[in-house]
């Protein structure tokens, strides 16, 4: 049994989620997009693999990633008997792509109008857009996708891309208080008629 590592990174681009994929340049799958990974070196943990694939296949690094799932369906690989360790994380649109040496490409795609996947990664994304989704209502999974300080509407924003929904701003902006994941500054930024306040997440 041979283990790879799989990421699902997600951004916010247009006011709508998206996902970073790869288009696979060997088998199998050649030619199909995939998320970002590969299989585990001898001398490295899980976590340094997650990073080093990530890095390699896309350029993109310095990211926090988290475990989100072990998936070791059979039949899940065509090469035989491997399980995968998946993580997701989140980050700001401005990273910059490169496709690696295993990637003839590395690009973004909306979250709800996704290519066919290889091997079972359309489940692996399902199963990290529920998990980051459920997180919305009780922790600050957001705040990697946001400035340090920002406004209700940007935040609203953020919820509004991972639902996949509009919300209602008066409903919203009760709810993010009583959670309390915010905490307001005493600094304003202009953003149109009247300036509005900038919120950080509470630590």
């Amino acid at each position: 049994m041979r283990v790879t590592v799989d990421i699902v990174l997600f951004t916010i681009r247009e006011r709508r989620l998206h996902l970073l994929l790869i288009r696979r340049l060997a088998e199998p799958f050649a030619g199909c997009f995939a998320l970002p990974g590969g299989f585990v070196l001898a001398d490295e943990s899980v976590d340094a693999a997650a990073a080093r694939e990530l890095r390699e296949e896309t350029g993109v690094e310095n990211v926090y990633l988290e475990q989100l799932y072990t998936f070791g369906e059979p039949g899940r690989d065509p090469r035989g008997q491997i399980i995968t360790v998946a993580y997701y994380a989140m980050v700001p649109q401005t990273q910059l792509l490169q496709a690696g040496t295993d990637a003839a490409d590395a690009a973004w795609f909306p979250v709800d109008a996704l290519p066919d996947l290889a091997f079972d990664h359309q489940a692996i994304v399902a199963y990290a857009h529920t998990r980051i989704r459920n997180k919305l209502g009780y922790t600050n999974v957001g705040f990697e996708l946001l400035p340090a300080k920002f406004t209700l509407s940007e935040l609203q924003v953020v919820h509004e891309a991972i639902l996949g929904e509009p919300l209602d701003k008066r409903n919203f902006r009760r709810r993010v208080q009583i959670q309390g994941i915010v905490k307001p500054t005493k600094e304003w930024r202009a953003t149109g008629r009247k300036p509005a306040q900038l919120f950080r997440f509470k630590d």
